[in-house]
């Protein structure tokens, strides 16, 4: 049995936060994940003609109208039919006190998937269930790629696994999904007529999903046939209903929006006082920018979420592989807004993530893993070897100095934390025993430090997992030392993309040269017109180019757990390095009191 307070305690004190080694840099023995994946395996390539044709529902959808919500009211008519729950509930037996995994985007079935698996394993032994959001199996959903990409990595997880679908899952018509998770037998009728419009030619270029071959599904489900393991949850959308907490699941197809149909079952499960946390494929808050996902008739999702009556305290979105957490305060309370999509696929950058702004979110009080100054360091290495060019590579030390630059405020590492940095600060020392840091630690009042944060205090309370945290400043005397003598204002910087950093709070063992600049500038971490390809929309069409199968990795998991009237969200990081596996660095930490109703 795992005491989740214990590794807590010593994922803080081995934090990305805390040192390089804990962000992967020194990683001397790869993990043992290795013996976990598939011998002879084949990576897909996006750059294959024949991966491009089968992702193609992706660009019809954009063109020609996204036909999600009407293939997904046929698949819940199929569901009705067959007697699923009317109300799409789930009630998993659990206990007053409990905890399960939120695992993101998971299904590439390489290297960076497997390697989730081992502190997955490990944090997530007693957990009642998991949930995978979004992207259950790239690159198009089929079922009959499940065996590697689900099956294999976590036949040793013992209990139940639900999962809502992403953009991907969808390219198979969520066949695959449906085949897999609700038992669900195909979709009947064929092809719509053809003629001359969007709509038919959409109809007529639709990839429908793959046949599923039941033989090689029957062997890949025998890895997971335990009772205990075993879960058929009623359709792509559905509530888990927990003591104390309900946990909404929506499917947000392939552009991110909402069929009627599941709009009025979201709003009559909403209505429910106790308190919820949403799940969907597309996140809400995310790289410092607003998506409240649309619902067909009108209104919004966001506005569902807001709605104090409803009692949301938290929304978690994959579809973007990284980790990110924004607290937006509405109406007096405080939302956490969870990105949590890095659970297997590559790893999408941060460090081109402005200064938030968003949502009236103070830098200080925005989260993110990994860390913006890893991730330029990362995408500077990977660039340098792909195009030969020496002089893009940055240091973890100078990506951090240089982001903070950029941001704002001091690195959220302390530098000079890598064994035989020459010149570099020593290591600093590591933060108190979990035991000594309060479960619920008062909010330091405004203007108290440099960088504490100027919104106002949240009900949910961050507990820090180390010296700081992307953005929170490191502790240690401010760069000024006469309060409002030239001190820096972290306020007046304002979010705005292609701000000018408001003061130079580099360390003086890190000198920032003109090289460090230009290769920050070229590679998005710096404002610049042109740079090269680390967005998303690269990533969606070309991810093969800034994937790797080598540590570090920067992968994440969340451990959620609800004890006595508290509802705890931790992230957990994933490197690929065996020290890591055994002692799962925690990268970020929230608990939120929960009020409302019991359960009936």
């Amino acid at each position: 049995m795992v005491d989740v307070e214990r590794a807590a305690a010593r994922g803080r004190r081995a934090s990305s936060r805390v040192s390089e080694e804990g962000a992967g840099w020194a990683c001397e023995e790869m993990g043992a994940f290795q013996a976990l994946r598939p011998t002879g395996e084949h990576s897909f390539s996006w750059l294959h003609p024949r991966t491009l044709w089968r992702s193609r529902n992706e660009i019809l959808a954009q063109l020609l109208g996204d036909p999600s919500n009407e293939v997904r009211r046929r698949w819940i008519a199929a569901r009705e039919e067959r007697g699923a729950d009317p109300g799409f509930r789930v009630k998993p037996e659990v206990g007053a006190d409990y905890s399960f995994l939120v695992i993101g985007d998971t299904g590439e079935g390489d290297a960076s998937q497997y390697a989730v698996v081992p502190g997955l394993l490990k944090i997530g032994e007693d957990t009642s269930f998991a949930v995978v959001v979004s992207d259950v199996i790239y690159p198009t959903g089929s079922g009959n790629e499940y065996g590697d990409k689900f099956f294999r990595p976590y036949q040793d997880y013992k209990a139940p696994i639900y999962a809502i679908p992403g953009n991907h899952d969808w390219y198979d018509g969520l066949g695959g999904f449906m085949r897999v998770f609700c038992d669900a037998p195909a979709l009947s009728g064929g092809r719509p007529k053809f003629s001359l419009s969007p709509a038919g030619l959409r109809g007529l270029l639709w990839r429908k999903p793959e046949p599923i071959d039941e033989a090689r599904l029957a062997k890949a489900r025998a890895l997971r046939s335990r009772p205990e393991q075993r879960a058929e949850q009623p359709a792509p959308y559905w509530v888990i209903d927990l003591p104390g907490l309900m946990l909404v699941g929506i499917d947000t197809g392939i552009t991110g929006t909402v069929d009627r149909d599941q709009g009025a079952w979201l709003r009559a499960v909403s209505a429910d006082p106790r308190p919820k946390v949403l799940i969907t494929g597309k996140p809400i808050y995310d790289r410092n920018s607003y998506h409240p996902c649309p619902i067909e008739d009108g209104g919004t999702v966001d506005d569902i979420v807001r709605d104090p009556a409803h009692n949301y305290v938290a929304a978690i979105g994959g579809d973007t592989h990284n980790y990110q957490r924004y607290p937006v305060e509405v109406d007096g309370r405080v939302i956490q807004y969870i990105v949590s999509g890095g659970g297997g696929a590559f790893t999408h950058a941060t460090h081109t993530i402005r200064r938030v702004d968003v949502g009236g979110v103070h830098e200080d009080r925005f989260k993110c893993y990994p860390l913006r100054g890893d991730s330029l360091s990362f995408y500077s290495k990977l660039y340098r070897d792909r195009l030969r060019m020496p002089w893009l590579y940055l240091t973890p030390d100078e990506g951090l100095v240089l982001m903070s630059r950029q941001i704002g405020n001091r690195p959220p590492r302390p530098v000079g934390t890598a064994e035989g940095v020459s010149g570099g600060a020593p290591a600093a020392t590591p933060p108190a025993p979990a035991t000594d840091v309060p479960p619920v630690p008062a909010p330091p009042p405004t203007g108290a430090a440099e960088g504490a944060p100027t919104a106002p205090p949240a009900p949910a309370t961050d507990v820090p997992p180390g010296p700081g945290s992307d953005s929170s400043p490191v502790s240690g005397p401010p760069p000024s030392t006469a309060p409002g003598a030239g001190a820096p204002s972290l306020a007046g910087a304002g979010g705005t993309a292609g701000a000018a950093p408001v003061a130079d709070l580099s360390p003086p063992n890190v000198k920032i040269t003109a090289r460090m600049k230009w290769a920050a500038r070229v590679l998005g971490g710096w404002p610049m017109p042109f740079r090269l390809p680390v967005g998303r929309t690269f990533h969606r069409w070309f991810s093969e180019l800034s994937d790797w199968d080598e540590p570090p990795f920067f992968k994440s998991f969340l451990h959620v757990s609800v004890e006595g009237g508290t509802l705890r969200i931790r992230c957990f990081a994933a490197t690929g390095c065996r020290p890591q596996e055994i002692e799962p660095p925690l990268e970020d930490e929230v608990a939120i009191p929960l009020t409302g109703p019991a359960p009936a």
